[in-house]
């Protein structure tokens, strides 16, 4: 073979080799990108499943963000019976669901006092459940034994809940009456349990009140 067909045929042969290596390296990259792409979807599949949609029971949406078992918030002591719902306001006006379930998680570092919630209503409606139904929560003195309990988020001073707030916690609180064997009247403030101002508007404005347990046996009736 002369000198220009061996130099011709090593060129050849270091383009093939190339080529290989970059026909390597892409099918490297296609492996990867399909990776991430399973993982991407695994992850908003897992997104997903933490949501609970509306259900045919008239369980309302929901994101469900456990708090970490831990003896400041979430002590994981059974929940033997429900004899109430007790509604409380967050003492801290505006802000959201999501900062409060954060505080809550947070406890278990901070150990600043012992509290939670079953759920917690934000400005916008939406609904966080931090506690399983079948345990305690720190929320309601005494009555934490017997109780599950719902933080609600206001942006007033007076302690008014918004529309999307109050339209939100009507249907939580009638779901879970339902749910439980419960009526309106097994709906109570903090206030009924120790006298702390909580819901502080609710406490303030009896007439409120009254009203809001009369929503909440309208929504059990189907009628909101």
């Amino acid at each position: 073979m002369s000198g220009y067909r061996r130099k011709k045929h090593r060129k050849t042969g270091q383009i093939l080799w190339s080529m290989k290596h970059v026909l390597l390296g892409l099918l490297f990259l296609f492996v990867i990108l399909l990776a991430i792409i399973g993982v991407t979807r695994r992850s908003r599949t897992a997104a997903a499943q933490q949501t609970v949609s509306q259900a045919e029971d008239g369980r309302p949406e929901m994101a469900v963000q456990l708090l970490t078992a831990n003896e400041y918030s979430r002590p994981g002591i059974a929940l033997e019976q429900i004899d109430g719902i007790v509604i409380h306001y967050t003492a801290n006006p505006g802000t959201s669901a999501q900062a409060n379930r954060d505080y809550f998680e947070g406890l278990k570092d901070s150990h600043a006092t012992k509290a939670s919630a079953h759920f917690i209503v934000g400005l916008d409606g939406e609904i966080i459940q931090c506690i399983p139904t079948a345990e305690i929560a720190y929320a309601s003195n005494e009555r934490n034994r017997d109780t599950l309990s719902i933080e609600c988020c206001y942006e007033n001073g007076d302690g008014s809940f918004n529309q999307a707030t109050y339209d939100s916690v009507i249907r939580l609180t009638a779901w879970l009456c339902a749910r439980e064997g419960l009526t309106a009247e097994d709906v109570i403030r903090h206030y009924d349990v120790t006298g702390k101002l909580c819901p502080l508007y609710y406490v303030e404005h009896p007439d409120a009140w009254e009203q809001f347990r009369e929503d909440v046996a309208e929504c059990m009736d189907g009628g909101r």
